[in-house]
């Protein structure tokens, strides 16, 4: 669907493109005739996060170092989507066997987000998955260094003001989860 507010791309070119980002020049119109150019896109695949909670409660986190912000942080386990994963939720089954060796035939995709409309064109599935249990050892790519934590869900929501999880998407996945729980309250 159209919109006044739409702008008109006249051009546009790849400065990166490899596998793991895409970086685009593009030269755009606004309605208002203003020329907007360089405006910088970031193409991204697809993302997966997973809230993974055992049968008691515990919530299953990711403990690796994150070289932008360089240092080492708690996260939800997470990745992108694959070639291979004819739908999200493959992929979100799969990441999170490989980080954590934890599975469950319960996963429900509880939101979509954008990491930034501005400049990002992908989406975030987030799905909660429940009474995860360990079966594998870890499978981790060449670049991957994860210890697998395991803090109480009570722990890590009364932790999310001491920044326990740094992640904006991680804590958004987690806001979906909570309500899917019932553990949000709305007044």
């Amino acid at each position: 669907m159209v919109s006044p507010f739409d702008w008109i791309l006249l051009k546009s070119r790849h400065i990166v493109k490899d596998r793991w980002i895409s970086v685009r020049s593009d030269t755009c119109q606004m309605p208002n005739g203003t020329i907007v150019e360089p405006y910088y896109v970031l193409e991204y695949p697809t993302w997966v996060n997973v809230v993974a909670l055992t049968k008691n409660q515990e919530l299953i986190l990711v403990k690796q170092y994150r070289h932008g912000l360089k240092k080492t942080i708690l996260e939800l386990p997470s990745g992108t989507v694959e070639t291979e994963d004819f739908f999200p939720v493959e992929a979100a089954k799969r990441e999170l066997l490989e980080e954590t060796g934890y599975t469950s035939n319960h996963f429900i995709e509880t939101g979509i987000l954008s990491p930034n409309p501005a400049t990002h064109t992908n989406l975030t599935h987030c799905f909660l998955a429940t009474d995860v249990e360990c079966v594998a050892d870890l499978k981790l790519d060449v670049t991957e260094q994860i210890d697998v934590v395991l803090l109480p869900l009570e722990k890590v929501i009364e932790g999310i003001e001491n920044n326990i999880l740094l992640q904006t998407l991680h804590i958004s996945s987690l806001f979906f989860a909570l309500k899917k729980l019932g553990k949000v309250q709305f007044y």
